[in-house]
């Protein structure tokens, strides 16, 4: 399920910058973002590729090693 970015000015008039809501398209986010800010208003909305966060990998050498280093 792809991730979005919003940047949003609340009914109070306070901004809140980078929510991340995931959602099937941009409007199912939008409307999950505002089920949680209600009457707010959004200045900024975009795709955020969660994909090459998940390409990471690391093998059982390098889970060792941190294992070693903070023990």
């Amino acid at each position: 399920m792809p991730k979005f970015d919003f940047s949003v000015i609340t009914r109070d008039g306070q901004k809140v910058e980078s929510v991340q809501i995931f959602g099937t398209d941009l409007p199912d986010a939008e409307r999950k973002l505002r089920q949680m800010y209600y009457h707010c208003q959004v200045t900024q909305s975009k795709a955020v590729n969660s994909e090459k966060d998940l390409s990471q990998s690391a093998d059982i050498e390098d889970v060792l090693s941190l294992i070693v280093k903070h023990s």
